[in-house]
């Protein structure tokens, strides 16, 4: 689930082959799918992107052009983690829970060449209508798995990603069994040493529901921090918040200087202040876990 911004253009493009794929003149396109009611909506500014909608709430941007474009918030806080946790251009093995339009494994196979990626996309009706209508480019070495990302998980090898993406949505809630104590430490048995854990999350209001995510990875991993909109952790609007884990330092003033350049605002905290927004929450376990919440009404209009 995300919110999109029309002024962001990405940092360089990606060398491809030219779009494939759905055009513009063939206008949207609706298809009930095993979450909901899936829609492909054109993007007006660019001529070969579209955003992906189910149930009305946006889930994913792909540029066809341009796989490195990253069109919502959440996403290019993400692609920002992407970028810096190994040196440039140096594949990498990732594991997505989630998966969407793809648009983050489209921007790691772009990014780094060679990388080794697995997708957990539960829903396989989702998958097909994304491969047909917004195919992936020939030699990315992306294996989308149709099954629940908790269950891939656990049947990841221990030490064998370099990058966990955790950005599961039952419509617009992330569901109670991948938000939990148990449900990370499964992330960090699979992460190869020096390896990260990033999660995309959406509250709104005191954000009780973020507050307790990172009690939750505070529990497991000793390196944390959060990222999200000023006016998200104001408790102004409802969003996304991307938090990022691991068990070694993380480049916090590399991540803060990415961030502050980005076009949309956004504020990286960690360390005391982190503290201080957890503020005594509990860390969700599989026995207490509840879905996050659902977005306020008109939210997405």
């Amino acid at each position: 689930m995300g919110r999109s911004n029309r002024a962001a253009r990405s940092p360089e493009p990606a060398l491809t082959t030219g779009p494939d794929g759905r055009g513009h003149a063939q206008g949207p396109l609706t298809r009930p799918v095993g979450s909901g009611l899936a829609e492909l909506r054109p993007d007006r500014d660019r001529p070969h992107a579209w955003s992906l909608l189910i149930d009305g709430a946006p889930q994913s941007l792909v540029d066809l052009a341009d796989p490195t474009h990253l069109g919502f918030e959440y996403q290019r806080r993400l692609g920002h983690l992407i970028d810096l946790v190994a040196p440039p251009g140096r594949p990498l093995t990732v594991l997505h829970l989630g998966g969407g339009a793809l648009t983050l494994a489209r921007y790691v196979a772009a990014t780094r060449p060679r990388s080794r990626q697995q997708v957990a996309e539960i829903d396989t009706a989702l998958t097909e209508l994304v491969r047909t209508e917004l195919p992936l480019e020939r030699g990315w070495q992306i294996k989308v798995r149709g099954a629940d990302a908790r269950s891939v998980l656990e049947r990841t090898p221990e030490g064998s990603v370099d990058l966990v993406i955790t950005d599961v949505f039952s419509g617009a809630r992330t569901p109670a069994h991948c938000t939990t104590v148990e449900f990370t430490t499964l992330a960090a048995r699979a992460l190869a040493p020096g390896g990260w854990y990033t999660a995309n999350i959406a509250d709104g209001g005191a954000l009780p529901f973020a507050r307790s995510q990172v009690a939750t990875l505070g529990a497991v991993f000793p390196e944390l921090c959060l990222t999200a909109d000023p006016a998200v952790l104001r408790g102004k609007r409802f969003g996304n918040l991307v938090l990022a884990a691991a068990h070694t330092p993380l480049p916090i003033a590399d991540l803060t200087r990415r961030v502050a350049s980005d076009s949309s605002h956004g504020r990286v905290e960690h360390g005391r202040a982190l503290t201080d927004f957890t503020a005594g929450a509990t860390p969700a376990t599989d026995a207490t876990a509840a879905p996050s919440p659902s977005p306020p009404p008109g939210v997405f209009r």
